[in-house]
């Protein structure tokens, strides 16, 4: 089925096509324009019209944020590197120097770890949705749809407010990351302009030039992570002339930091800060769903596969660092400090004696700077957008104005203009601020990663109440509902250690009440501003209402596949070809395709 057809079967109420220098207005020909004429006219908003006044609320946001009229621009090729390139940024390449210096070697393994099982459970329970409903806002729409109002408002606040922030978070990280080649701080706002001007320039070509810069960015970074990995191998038996092994994992260095056991356990629980943050962003596959040509099958391939990629990734690399870097190494400094280029990766090239390979790595360190902020105001415009769509914020801002180019113009406009406190950067408060925006990230992810497996139960259920099964479903979850309650049940876990070592940090018997109360918000900010989020809605509507009944919940609007018994039986056949494959081809459709 093309894509003009599934669009006239969801009733999109505009198009735009350019055809040999026409323009073509619902499929009437307007004439032959210039090429500047049609730039100008590509800003102009789509106009969708009003929808019936007699719909109820929850009608209303459903259809509203089915027929957005964003362009299905992207690829598969394209959807599996936005979610790696999302998650492989400088979490990984310059927050695990934090992990490692607090934690030691073996708690970041087992922080990043744990991490990467409920990543499993929330994208696979995020594919399973958002194949089903590719719509505008992905998954923070179906928090409004399938838990309540409220709930649905939290998520969306909180989704947008943590890439608001992440981008001139990262602006600042791509600064002082030029510092390794001595670059004058009066030269930072350059570097600013710069990456701010990059960033912006991309995401003003539309989804497809977002998602082509994306996949190349994305290739960089794991060429870089693979080329290290080899080296980290060759580095760890011996290539430089000494075998070096576990050497850092025992006396006097140890695998842990700490003298007693509670110590130790602060320490691998401050890991999973610094793994939210590095593993923020494996949901895009989520959000771009609406923009997929064809997620019926891109989605799975990609919710399943990301999530092995980014944990090989990351557990064999992190391995390796721990294996070259010593925990105690003084060039290991705070993630969320004004040098944080010191990155853990460059330190182990650097120790042992590589040259050139560490101005290397810096370079990919800017590319993945260049990289999350590109997907953070790809994530931060989608998520506003949809913010408006489901009537969360005045109409007088029009959020969610979309243009002819599938644009969601407002949003990114807002969202670059936040970008330019990256020129904080050339002021003596830069590591303050850092701290602070850090701070407002910090467990956002957690709460988002929560949001989805709690979704999910919730349209398992209301499948349920209202008769159907999952054999209605084009993808099922491999890890089902049960693997949702896991992921919230260890993420509840972690927020509850995290407030622990957020109230009594290692060595808090030494510091001053102001230090321990900032050390408090810099580390569990993000949790009171989703709390009060929640129930400022919940007093502000006068809602007191838990749940949506999951018989009244909306489980049809926005689907891509609208003929139900077409396509079970698609299905059934689907199943039957894969039954009839060997057993080693089953296993790995069901854990990668």
């Amino acid at each position: 089925m093309s894509d003009i057809d599934i669009e006239k079967q969801e009733k999109t109420a505009f198009s735009i096509h350019s055809t040999q220098s026409n323009i073509i207005l619902s499929d009437e020909v307007v004439g032959p324009i210039g090429k500047w004429q049609a730039i100008k006219d590509s800003f102009k908003r789509v106009d969708l019209g009003e929808l019936d006044s007699n719909l109820t609320e929850a009608e209303r946001v459903a259809i509203a944020t089915a027929r957005a009229p964003l362009k299905r621009h992207l690829k598969s090729r394209h959807i599996q590197m936005i979610a790696i390139g999302g998650a492989i940024g400088t979490g990984l390449f310059v927050g695990s120097g934090s992990s490692l210096r607090t934690a030691g070697p073996a708690g970041v393994l087992i922080g990043y770890g744990i991490s990467s099982t409920f990543i499993l459970c929330m994208i696979c329970a995020l594919g399973e949705m958002a194949v089903e409903f590719p719509v505008s806002g992905g998954f923070t729409t179906y928090a409004t749809r399938f838990v309540d109002d409220s709930f649905g408002f939290a998520a969306n606040f909180n989704y947008a407010l943590q890439w608001l922030v992440i981008l001139p978070l990262e602006i600042v990280s791509a600064s002082i990351t030029v510092n390794y080649w001595g670059t004058p701080k009066k030269y930072r706002d350059g570097f600013v302009a710069l990456f701010w001007l990059v960033i912006v320039t991309i995401n003003m070509f539309g989804v497809k030039g977002y998602g082509e810069a994306e996949f190349w960015f994305s290739t960089v970074k794991v060429v870089c992570i693979l080329g290290f990995i080899i080296c980290g191998i060759s580095l760890v038996c011996g290539a430089r002339g000494s075998y070096i092994g576990g050497t850092y994992w025992h006396h006097p260095y140890g695998a842990f930091v700490g003298d007693n056991a509670g110590a130790r356990f602060k320490g691998v629980m401050s890991v999973f800060t610094s793994a939210a943050f590095a593993f923020g962003g494996s949901e895009m596959v989520g959000l771009a769903a609406a923009e997929t040509s064809n997620p019926r099958k891109s989605l799975p391939k990609a919710a399943k596969q990301v999530f092995w990629r980014i944990t090989i990734f990351y557990m064999v690399s992190l391995t390796l660092v721990g294996l070259l870097v010593s925990h105690k190494d003084p060039r290991l400094i705070g993630s969320s400090s004004a040098d944080a280029a010191a990155s853990p990766f460059v330190i182990a090239l650097v120790s042992h004696g590589i040259k050139g390979l560490p101005s290397v790595f810096n370079v990919v360190i800017c590319i993945a700077v260049l990289s999350v902020g590109n997907s953070s105001v790809y994530a931060c415009s989608r998520t506003l957008a949809a913010f408006s769509e489901q009537g969360y914020a005045p109409k007088w801002m029009n959020l969610e104005y979309v243009d002819r180019s599938g644009r969601p113009l407002v949003g990114i406009i807002i969202t670059s203009t936040f970008g330019l406190l990256g020129f904080v950067a050339a002021s003596d408060k830069e590591g303050e601020v850092f701290n602070w925006l850090y701070a407002l990230f910090g467990l956002s992810s957690l709460f988002t990663w929560a949001g989805i497996c709690f979704c999910h139960i919730r349209f398992r259920r209301a499948l349920s109440a209202q008769g159907r099964s999952t054999d209605e479903l084009s993808f099922v979850s491999p890890v089902g509902v049960k693997g949702s309650y896991y992921g919230i049940f260890i993420i509840t876990c972690v927020l509850i250690a995290e407030f622990w070592v957020a109230a009594w940090p290692n060595g808090y018997k030494q510091m001053s009440g102001s230090e321990t109360v900032q050390n408090f918000f810099e580390t569990y900010l993000s949790f009171p501003v989703f709390v009060f989020s929640y129930f400022g809605r919940r007093i502000y509507k006068k809602n007191w209402q838990l749940f949506i009944p999951s018989i009244d919940v909306d489980i049809d609007t926005g689907r891509r596949e609208i003929d139900i018994e077409n396509l079970k039986a698609e299905i059934a056949e689907e199943k039957a070809e894969l039954a009839a494959k060997p057993f080693y081809k089953r296993a790995y459709a069901f854990w990668c395709e």
